[in-house]
Protein backbone atom coordinates (compact mmCIF):
# COMPACT_ATOMS: atom_id res chain seq x y z
CA UNK A 1 0.00 0.00 0.00
CA UNK A 2 1.48 3.33 -0.68
CA UNK A 3 -0.63 4.97 1.36
CA UNK A 4 0.20 2.95 4.32
CA UNK A 5 4.68 3.52 3.38
CA UNK A 6 3.97 7.23 3.12
CA UNK A 7 2.37 7.08 6.52
CA UNK A 8 5.07 5.05 8.15
CA UNK A 9 7.86 7.37 6.74
CA UNK A 10 5.74 10.48 7.95
CA UNK A 11 5.39 9.35 11.36
CA UNK A 12 9.03 7.53 12.00
CA UNK A 13 10.43 11.23 11.79
CA UNK A 14 9.50 12.36 14.92
CA UNK A 15 6.23 12.98 17.12
CA UNK A 16 6.45 15.78 19.93
CA UNK A 17 10.13 16.20 18.94
CA UNK A 18 11.44 13.09 19.47
CA UNK A 19 12.58 10.51 16.98
CA UNK A 20 10.74 7.60 16.83
CA UNK A 21 11.02 3.78 15.73
CA UNK A 22 7.77 2.16 14.16
CA UNK A 23 8.42 -1.22 15.09
CA UNK A 24 6.36 -3.00 17.89
CA UNK A 25 9.25 -5.85 18.47
CA UNK A 26 11.71 -2.86 19.89
CA UNK A 27 9.76 -2.38 23.03
CA UNK A 28 11.19 -3.67 26.39
CA UNK A 29 7.80 -5.60 27.06
CA UNK A 30 9.37 -9.80 27.12
CA UNK A 31 7.76 -11.58 24.11
CA UNK A 32 7.57 -15.23 24.44
CA UNK A 33 7.55 -16.34 20.40
CA UNK A 34 6.41 -20.32 21.63
CA UNK A 35 2.95 -18.90 23.33
CA UNK A 36 2.43 -16.57 20.41
CA UNK A 37 2.56 -19.35 18.30
CA UNK A 38 0.49 -21.53 20.58
CA UNK A 39 -2.36 -18.99 21.25
CA UNK A 40 -2.31 -17.89 17.24
CA UNK A 41 -2.83 -22.72 16.66
CA UNK A 42 -5.36 -22.86 18.79
CA UNK A 43 -7.59 -19.61 17.95
CA UNK A 44 -7.58 -20.81 14.38
CA UNK A 45 -7.10 -24.74 14.64
CA UNK A 46 -10.26 -25.21 16.68
CA UNK A 47 -13.02 -23.83 16.56
CA UNK A 48 -14.81 -25.15 19.85
CA UNK A 49 -15.89 -23.06 22.84
CA UNK A 50 -13.05 -24.84 24.48
CA UNK A 51 -10.33 -23.46 23.14
CA UNK A 52 -10.97 -20.46 25.53
CA UNK A 53 -10.65 -22.79 28.72
CA UNK A 54 -7.99 -24.23 27.14
CA UNK A 55 -6.30 -21.05 26.07
CA UNK A 56 -6.28 -20.09 29.80
CA UNK A 57 -5.70 -23.40 31.47
CA UNK A 58 -2.01 -23.45 29.32
CA UNK A 59 -1.09 -19.62 30.52
CA UNK A 60 -2.87 -18.95 33.68
CA UNK A 61 -0.67 -16.03 34.35
CA UNK A 62 -1.95 -14.37 31.20
CA UNK A 63 0.06 -12.24 28.61
CA UNK A 64 2.00 -9.19 28.62
CA UNK A 65 0.19 -6.40 25.82
CA UNK A 66 3.47 -7.29 23.47
CA UNK A 67 1.90 -10.82 23.16
CA UNK A 68 -1.06 -9.75 22.82
CA UNK A 69 -0.55 -7.18 20.19
CA UNK A 70 1.11 -9.89 18.67
CA UNK A 71 -1.21 -12.85 18.64
CA UNK A 72 -4.06 -10.28 16.98
CA UNK A 73 -1.16 -8.80 14.39
CA UNK A 74 -1.13 -12.52 13.09
CA UNK A 75 -4.78 -13.47 13.01
CA UNK A 76 -5.53 -9.50 11.57
CA UNK A 77 -7.46 -11.21 8.69
CA UNK A 78 -10.10 -12.64 11.12
CA UNK A 79 -10.95 -9.01 12.60
CA UNK A 80 -13.41 -9.90 14.98
CA UNK A 81 -11.78 -13.34 16.09
CA UNK A 82 -8.64 -10.61 16.85
CA UNK A 83 -11.24 -8.29 18.57
CA UNK A 84 -12.92 -11.38 20.94
CA UNK A 85 -9.67 -12.27 21.78
CA UNK A 86 -8.67 -8.86 23.17
CA UNK A 87 -11.66 -8.56 24.56
CA UNK A 88 -11.47 -11.86 26.36
CA UNK A 89 -7.93 -11.45 27.75
CA UNK A 90 -9.10 -8.26 29.20
CA UNK A 91 -12.53 -9.69 30.70
CA UNK A 92 -10.74 -12.62 32.07
CA UNK A 93 -7.20 -10.37 33.68
CA UNK A 94 -5.17 -12.20 31.64
CA UNK A 95 -4.11 -8.77 30.20
CA UNK A 96 -4.04 -5.01 31.67
CA UNK A 97 -3.93 -3.69 28.09
CA UNK A 98 -2.02 -0.44 26.95
CA UNK A 99 -2.33 1.53 24.41
CA UNK A 100 -0.13 -0.48 22.22
CA UNK A 101 -2.39 -3.20 22.62
CA UNK A 102 -5.01 -0.82 21.77
CA UNK A 103 -3.74 0.64 19.37
CA UNK A 104 -2.97 -2.82 17.01
CA UNK A 105 -6.30 -4.13 17.63
CA UNK A 106 -7.85 -0.40 16.21
CA UNK A 107 -5.68 -0.54 13.71
CA UNK A 108 -7.27 -3.81 12.45
CA UNK A 109 -10.71 -3.14 13.15
CA UNK A 110 -10.46 0.58 11.01
CA UNK A 111 -8.83 -1.70 8.10
CA UNK A 112 -11.47 -4.24 8.14
CA UNK A 113 -14.46 -1.07 8.32
CA UNK A 114 -15.58 -2.44 11.33
CA UNK A 115 -16.11 1.22 12.25
CA UNK A 116 -18.32 1.06 15.29
CA UNK A 117 -16.18 -1.64 17.28
CA UNK A 118 -12.72 0.59 16.18
CA UNK A 119 -14.70 4.14 17.28
CA UNK A 120 -15.75 2.43 21.03
CA UNK A 121 -12.32 1.11 21.51
CA UNK A 122 -10.65 4.33 20.45
CA UNK A 123 -12.94 5.84 23.34
CA UNK A 124 -12.27 3.77 25.65
CA UNK A 125 -7.89 3.64 24.89
CA UNK A 126 -8.59 7.54 25.59
CA UNK A 127 -9.95 6.79 28.83
CA UNK A 128 -7.80 4.70 29.96
CA UNK A 129 -4.73 6.52 29.32
CA UNK A 130 -5.91 10.20 30.45
CA UNK A 131 -3.41 9.92 33.39
CA UNK A 132 -0.93 9.78 30.88
CA UNK A 133 -1.82 11.95 28.30
CA UNK A 134 0.23 15.41 27.63
CA UNK A 135 -0.32 18.11 29.80
CA UNK A 136 -1.26 20.28 26.96
CA UNK A 137 -4.93 20.05 26.39
CA UNK A 138 -4.72 21.41 22.66
CA UNK A 139 -1.41 18.70 22.38
CA UNK A 140 -3.25 15.12 20.57
CA UNK A 141 -4.17 12.02 22.41
CA UNK A 142 -1.30 10.12 23.86
CA UNK A 143 -3.20 6.92 21.11
CA UNK A 144 -1.95 9.02 18.28
CA UNK A 145 1.57 8.06 18.87
CA UNK A 146 0.99 4.54 19.38
CA UNK A 147 -1.28 4.23 16.14
CA UNK A 148 1.14 6.64 13.81
CA UNK A 149 4.34 3.94 15.29
CA UNK A 150 2.28 0.60 14.90
CA UNK A 151 0.18 1.94 11.26
CA UNK A 152 2.14 -0.01 8.64
CA UNK A 153 2.91 -2.98 10.76
CA UNK A 154 -0.20 -3.33 11.27
CA UNK A 155 -1.20 -2.55 7.32
CA UNK A 156 -4.00 0.00 8.14
CA UNK A 157 -5.47 2.19 6.65
CA UNK A 158 -5.68 6.11 6.98
CA UNK A 159 -9.37 5.81 7.83
CA UNK A 160 -8.47 5.09 11.73
CA UNK A 161 -7.00 8.56 12.14
CA UNK A 162 -10.32 9.61 10.82
CA UNK A 163 -12.19 7.72 14.12
CA UNK A 164 -10.01 9.36 16.45
CA UNK A 165 -10.46 12.51 15.43
CA UNK A 166 -14.33 11.75 15.43
CA UNK A 167 -13.62 10.26 18.85
CA UNK A 168 -12.24 13.54 19.95
CA UNK A 169 -14.91 15.20 19.23
CA UNK A 170 -17.49 12.98 20.44
CA UNK A 171 -15.71 13.61 23.92
CA UNK A 172 -15.40 17.40 23.35
CA UNK A 173 -11.45 17.64 22.76
CA UNK A 174 -12.20 19.94 19.97
CA UNK A 175 -8.35 21.22 20.68
CA UNK A 176 -7.15 17.94 20.24
CA UNK A 177 -8.83 16.75 17.61
CA UNK A 178 -7.97 19.76 15.47
CA UNK A 179 -4.70 19.39 16.49
CA UNK A 180 -4.17 15.97 15.27
CA UNK A 181 -6.07 17.16 11.79
CA UNK A 182 -3.27 19.89 11.66
CA UNK A 183 -0.28 17.51 12.37
CA UNK A 184 -1.90 14.98 9.52
CA UNK A 185 -2.40 18.18 7.19
CA UNK A 186 1.00 19.58 7.90
CA UNK A 187 2.64 16.01 6.31
CA UNK A 188 0.61 15.83 3.06
CA UNK A 189 -2.76 13.52 4.74
CA UNK A 190 -6.27 15.46 4.50
CA UNK A 191 -8.86 13.38 6.60
CA UNK A 192 -12.29 12.27 4.89
CA UNK A 193 -14.06 14.97 3.77
CA UNK A 194 -17.11 14.15 6.45
CA UNK A 195 -14.76 14.24 9.34
CA UNK A 196 -13.74 17.80 7.94
CA UNK A 197 -17.25 18.53 8.34
CA UNK A 198 -17.71 17.69 11.44
CA UNK A 199 -14.64 19.19 12.85
CA UNK A 200 -16.02 22.29 10.93
CA UNK A 201 -19.34 21.68 12.77
CA UNK A 202 -17.80 21.26 16.40
CA UNK A 203 -15.54 24.39 15.99
CA UNK A 204 -18.32 26.25 15.14
CA UNK A 205 -20.35 25.05 18.21
CA UNK A 206 -18.00 25.39 20.86
CA UNK A 207 -15.11 27.88 19.08
CA UNK A 208 -17.88 30.59 17.25
CA UNK A 209 -18.23 31.39 14.03
CA UNK A 210 -14.81 33.09 13.37
CA UNK A 211 -12.60 30.16 14.83
CA UNK A 212 -15.40 27.79 12.28
CA UNK A 213 -14.44 29.48 9.79
CA UNK A 214 -10.40 29.14 10.01
CA UNK A 215 -10.71 25.36 10.45
CA UNK A 216 -12.68 25.59 6.81
CA UNK A 217 -9.63 27.50 5.75
CA UNK A 218 -6.63 25.77 6.62
CA UNK A 219 -8.43 21.68 5.98
CA UNK A 220 -9.45 23.05 1.99
CA UNK A 221 -7.55 26.47 1.70
CA UNK A 222 -4.56 25.08 0.37
CA UNK A 223 -3.39 24.73 -3.42
CA UNK A 224 -2.01 21.24 -2.98
CA UNK A 225 -5.43 19.97 -1.31
CA UNK A 226 -6.03 15.98 -1.60
CA UNK A 227 -9.57 16.51 -0.75
CA UNK A 228 -12.06 19.27 -1.68
CA UNK A 229 -14.77 20.75 0.40
CA UNK A 230 -18.30 19.07 -0.91
CA UNK A 231 -21.99 21.08 -0.70
CA UNK A 232 -22.65 19.22 3.24
CA UNK A 233 -19.00 21.67 3.70
CA UNK A 234 -20.82 24.59 2.91
CA UNK A 235 -23.97 23.94 3.81
CA UNK A 236 -22.31 23.91 7.19
CA UNK A 237 -21.03 26.95 6.65
CA UNK A 238 -24.01 28.27 5.83
CA UNK A 239 -26.06 27.08 8.87
CA UNK A 240 -23.37 28.05 10.95
CA UNK A 241 -23.24 31.73 10.02
CA UNK A 242 -26.98 32.23 9.57
CA UNK A 243 -27.60 31.03 13.03
CA UNK A 244 -24.84 33.29 14.48
CA UNK A 245 -27.26 36.00 12.39
CA UNK A 246 -23.66 36.53 10.58
CA UNK A 247 -25.72 36.92 7.00
CA UNK A 248 -22.72 38.69 5.65
CA UNK A 249 -20.62 35.67 5.73
CA UNK A 250 -23.59 33.77 3.38
CA UNK A 251 -22.25 35.86 0.82
CA UNK A 252 -18.68 35.28 1.52
CA UNK A 253 -19.53 31.67 1.28
CA UNK A 254 -21.47 31.18 -1.51
CA UNK A 255 -18.75 32.55 -3.30
CA UNK A 256 -16.52 29.88 -2.01
CA UNK A 257 -18.77 27.39 -2.82
CA UNK A 258 -18.64 28.84 -7.08
CA UNK A 259 -14.51 29.18 -6.56
CA UNK A 260 -14.41 25.41 -5.82
CA UNK A 261 -16.90 24.63 -8.37
CA UNK A 262 -19.45 23.31 -6.28
CA UNK A 263 -22.92 23.10 -6.80
CA UNK A 264 -25.57 24.14 -3.92
CA UNK A 265 -28.67 21.77 -3.23
CA UNK A 266 -32.21 22.48 -1.66
CA UNK A 267 -30.99 22.90 1.43
CA UNK A 268 -27.82 25.77 0.20
CA UNK A 269 -30.95 27.82 -0.89
CA UNK A 270 -33.03 27.40 1.98
CA UNK A 271 -30.78 29.07 4.52
CA UNK A 272 -30.61 31.54 1.66
CA UNK A 273 -34.18 32.12 1.79
CA UNK A 274 -34.39 31.82 5.18
CA UNK A 275 -31.97 34.78 5.92
CA UNK A 276 -33.25 36.81 3.01
CA UNK A 277 -36.88 36.44 4.85
CA UNK A 278 -35.20 37.51 7.94
CA UNK A 279 -34.56 40.87 6.52
CA UNK A 280 -37.65 40.96 5.23
CA UNK A 281 -36.17 41.18 1.92
CA UNK A 282 -39.06 38.74 0.30
CA UNK A 283 -38.37 40.16 -3.60
CA UNK A 284 -35.08 38.98 -2.58
CA UNK A 285 -36.05 35.18 -1.45
CA UNK A 286 -38.89 35.16 -4.46
CA UNK A 287 -35.71 35.49 -6.99
CA UNK A 288 -33.77 32.82 -5.13
CA UNK A 289 -36.83 30.51 -5.20
CA UNK A 290 -37.10 31.10 -9.08
CA UNK A 291 -33.27 30.51 -9.40
CA UNK A 292 -33.21 27.34 -7.66
CA UNK A 293 -36.25 25.70 -9.83
CA UNK A 294 -34.08 27.18 -13.16
CA UNK A 295 -30.94 25.31 -12.06
CA UNK A 296 -33.17 22.01 -11.88
CA UNK A 297 -33.45 22.09 -7.91
CA UNK A 298 -36.94 21.04 -7.24
CA UNK A 299 -38.27 22.65 -4.07
CA UNK A 300 -39.08 19.64 -1.49
CA UNK A 301 -40.95 20.18 2.08
CA UNK A 302 -38.93 21.64 4.13
CA UNK A 303 -38.00 24.55 1.12
CA UNK A 304 -41.88 25.33 1.03
CA UNK A 305 -42.10 25.78 4.87
CA UNK A 306 -39.19 27.91 4.68
CA UNK A 307 -40.55 29.88 1.99
CA UNK A 308 -43.84 30.00 4.02
CA UNK A 309 -42.65 30.75 7.29
CA UNK A 310 -40.83 33.77 5.64
CA UNK A 311 -44.08 35.04 3.59
CA UNK A 312 -46.16 34.64 6.48
CA UNK A 313 -43.70 36.34 8.99
CA UNK A 314 -43.64 39.60 6.41
CA UNK A 315 -47.21 39.74 5.88
CA UNK A 316 -47.57 37.99 2.89
CA UNK A 317 -49.97 35.60 3.57
CA UNK A 318 -51.71 35.24 0.50
CA UNK A 319 -48.77 34.41 -1.16
CA UNK A 320 -47.64 31.70 1.50
CA UNK A 321 -51.22 30.10 0.60
CA UNK A 322 -50.37 30.11 -3.01
CA UNK A 323 -47.27 27.97 -2.02
CA UNK A 324 -49.41 25.46 0.00
CA UNK A 325 -51.85 24.71 -2.56
CA UNK A 326 -48.85 24.21 -5.55
CA UNK A 327 -47.56 21.82 -2.74
CA UNK A 328 -50.68 20.10 -2.58
CA UNK A 329 -50.76 20.04 -6.24
CA UNK A 330 -47.08 18.50 -6.76
CA UNK A 331 -48.31 16.05 -3.84
CA UNK A 332 -45.65 17.21 -1.56
CA UNK A 333 -47.36 16.35 1.97
CA UNK A 334 -47.97 19.53 4.30
CA UNK A 335 -46.02 18.81 7.65
CA UNK A 336 -47.55 20.11 10.95
CA UNK A 337 -44.56 22.69 10.13
CA UNK A 338 -46.38 24.03 7.38
CA UNK A 339 -49.80 24.37 9.13
CA UNK A 340 -48.30 25.94 12.00
CA UNK A 341 -46.88 28.48 9.23
CA UNK A 342 -49.76 29.19 8.28
CA UNK A 343 -51.96 29.66 11.51
CA UNK A 344 -49.60 31.76 12.97
CA UNK A 345 -49.73 34.17 9.47
CA UNK A 346 -53.77 34.36 9.53
CA UNK A 347 -53.79 35.35 13.04
CA UNK A 348 -51.01 37.84 12.85
CA UNK A 349 -53.50 39.35 9.73
CA UNK A 350 -56.11 38.98 11.92
CA UNK A 351 -57.97 36.00 10.21
CA UNK A 352 -59.32 34.03 12.64
CA UNK A 353 -61.83 31.98 10.29
CA UNK A 354 -59.05 30.85 8.14
CA UNK A 355 -56.81 30.51 11.44
CA UNK A 356 -59.52 28.13 12.48
CA UNK A 357 -59.88 26.54 9.40
CA UNK A 358 -56.17 25.46 8.72
CA UNK A 359 -56.30 24.19 13.03
CA UNK A 360 -58.88 21.98 12.17
CA UNK A 361 -57.31 20.18 9.15
CA UNK A 362 -54.28 19.81 10.44
CA UNK A 363 -55.93 18.37 13.51
CA UNK A 364 -58.14 15.74 10.92
CA UNK A 365 -54.78 14.61 9.82
CA UNK A 366 -53.47 13.84 13.50
CA UNK A 367 -50.64 16.48 13.43
CA UNK A 368 -49.44 18.07 16.84
CA UNK A 369 -49.97 21.95 16.83
CA UNK A 370 -47.08 23.77 18.51
CA UNK A 371 -47.77 25.30 21.63
CA UNK A 372 -47.10 28.80 20.48
CA UNK A 373 -49.62 28.13 17.38
CA UNK A 374 -52.25 27.46 19.82
CA UNK A 375 -51.41 30.36 21.58
CA UNK A 376 -51.44 32.52 18.60
CA UNK A 377 -55.08 30.88 17.74
CA UNK A 378 -56.37 30.97 21.27
CA UNK A 379 -55.76 35.17 21.43
CA UNK A 380 -57.05 35.90 18.39
CA UNK A 381 -60.26 34.44 19.02
CA UNK A 382 -60.41 36.27 22.02
CA UNK A 383 -59.73 39.68 20.31
CA UNK A 384 -63.15 38.40 18.08
CA UNK A 385 -64.55 37.99 21.47
CA UNK A 386 -64.75 34.04 20.33
CA UNK A 387 -63.90 33.07 24.10
CA UNK A 388 -65.64 29.98 24.09
CA UNK A 389 -64.25 28.45 20.85
CA UNK A 390 -60.92 29.33 22.66
CA UNK A 391 -61.67 27.11 25.38
CA UNK A 392 -62.80 24.32 23.73
CA UNK A 393 -59.82 24.32 21.69
CA UNK A 394 -57.54 24.40 24.81
CA UNK A 395 -59.72 21.61 26.31
CA UNK A 396 -59.27 19.41 23.09
CA UNK A 397 -55.41 20.12 22.83
CA UNK A 398 -54.63 19.41 26.28
CA UNK A 399 -56.05 16.11 26.51
CA UNK A 400 -53.72 14.89 23.45
CA UNK A 401 -50.61 13.04 24.33
CA UNK A 402 -47.71 15.06 24.22
CA UNK A 403 -48.83 18.58 24.24
CA UNK A 404 -48.57 20.62 27.13
CA UNK A 405 -50.27 24.03 26.79
CA UNK A 406 -48.26 27.55 27.76
CA UNK A 407 -48.92 30.14 30.69
CA UNK A 408 -50.33 32.43 27.50
CA UNK A 409 -53.19 30.65 26.57
CA UNK A 410 -55.07 30.18 29.97
CA UNK A 411 -54.56 34.00 30.63
CA UNK A 412 -55.91 35.11 27.66
CA UNK A 413 -58.73 32.87 28.05
CA UNK A 414 -59.47 33.30 31.76
CA UNK A 415 -59.10 37.64 30.91
CA UNK A 416 -61.40 36.63 28.51
CA UNK A 417 -63.87 35.02 30.54
CA UNK A 418 -63.65 37.43 33.43
CA UNK A 419 -64.30 40.07 31.11
CA UNK A 420 -67.83 38.61 29.72
CA UNK A 421 -68.57 37.88 33.60
CA UNK A 422 -68.01 34.11 33.18
CA UNK A 423 -66.82 33.91 36.82
CA UNK A 424 -67.46 30.03 37.12
CA UNK A 425 -65.80 28.84 33.79
CA UNK A 426 -62.97 30.88 34.89
CA UNK A 427 -62.26 29.91 38.22
CA UNK A 428 -62.30 26.45 36.60
CA UNK A 429 -59.77 26.97 34.42
CA UNK A 430 -58.03 28.47 36.74
CA UNK A 431 -57.80 25.43 38.66
CA UNK A 432 -56.97 23.43 35.52
CA UNK A 433 -53.83 26.10 35.30
CA UNK A 434 -52.63 25.54 38.71
CA UNK A 435 -53.18 21.96 38.22
CA UNK A 436 -50.16 22.00 35.04
CA UNK A 437 -48.25 23.65 37.37
CA UNK A 438 -48.19 27.11 36.78
CA UNK A 439 -47.94 29.63 39.39
CA UNK A 440 -49.88 33.27 40.06
CA UNK A 441 -50.07 35.55 37.48
CA UNK A 442 -50.71 39.37 38.08
CA UNK A 443 -52.93 39.38 35.09
CA UNK A 444 -55.39 36.98 36.36
CA UNK A 445 -55.27 38.64 39.62
CA UNK A 446 -56.19 41.73 38.09
CA UNK A 447 -58.92 40.60 35.84
CA UNK A 448 -60.17 38.48 39.10
CA UNK A 449 -60.25 41.69 41.32
CA UNK A 450 -62.07 43.72 38.16
CA UNK A 451 -64.70 41.36 37.40
CA UNK A 452 -65.64 40.74 41.28
CA UNK A 453 -65.94 44.93 41.31
CA UNK A 454 -67.50 45.19 38.55
CA UNK A 455 -70.50 42.64 39.89
CA UNK A 456 -70.07 45.04 43.19
CA UNK A 457 -68.64 42.01 45.01
CA UNK A 458 -65.93 43.98 46.87
CA UNK A 459 -65.67 41.44 49.67
CA UNK A 460 -63.99 38.90 47.08
CA UNK A 461 -62.13 41.95 45.01
CA UNK A 462 -60.52 42.61 48.48
CA UNK A 463 -59.26 39.48 49.47
CA UNK A 464 -58.05 38.79 45.76
CA UNK A 465 -55.77 42.26 46.23
CA UNK A 466 -54.52 41.34 50.02
CA UNK A 467 -53.49 37.95 48.45
CA UNK A 468 -51.71 40.18 45.95
CA UNK A 469 -50.13 42.35 48.14
CA UNK A 470 -48.61 39.51 50.39
CA UNK A 471 -47.12 37.60 47.45
CA UNK A 472 -45.48 41.36 46.51
CA UNK A 473 -47.49 41.72 43.52
CA UNK A 474 -49.12 45.38 42.24
CA UNK A 475 -52.61 46.05 42.75
CA UNK A 476 -52.17 49.21 40.60
CA UNK A 477 -53.22 48.31 36.74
Amino acid sequence: MAVSRKLFKIFSISYYGKTQQCHLSSQTDPLNEALVSDVVSILTGQRSRSRWNYIKSLYPNGFSPAEVSQVVLRIKNNPRLAFRFFLWSEEKSLCTHDLRSYSTVIHILARSRLKSAAQALIQKAIRASESTDPVDPADPPELFRFLAKSYRLCDSAPFVFDLLINACLQGRKIDRAVKVARMLRSRGISPMVPTCNSLIRSVFQLRGPERGFEAFRELFGDQDRKVSPNVQTFNTLLLSFYRCKLTDKLEVTWSEMEKFGCQPNVFSYCVLLAASCDEGKVVDAENLWEEMKTKGLEPDVMAYNTLIKGLCENDKVGRAEELYREMVLREIQPTSVTYDHLIKGHCKMGDADSALLLYKDMCGKDFRPEAATVDDLIEELCRKGRICEGVQILREVTQREGFYPSRRSYVFLIVGLCGVGKMEEALKLQADMAGKGFGPDVEIYRAFIGAYKAKGDTDHAGKLEAEMAEMGFSTLQ
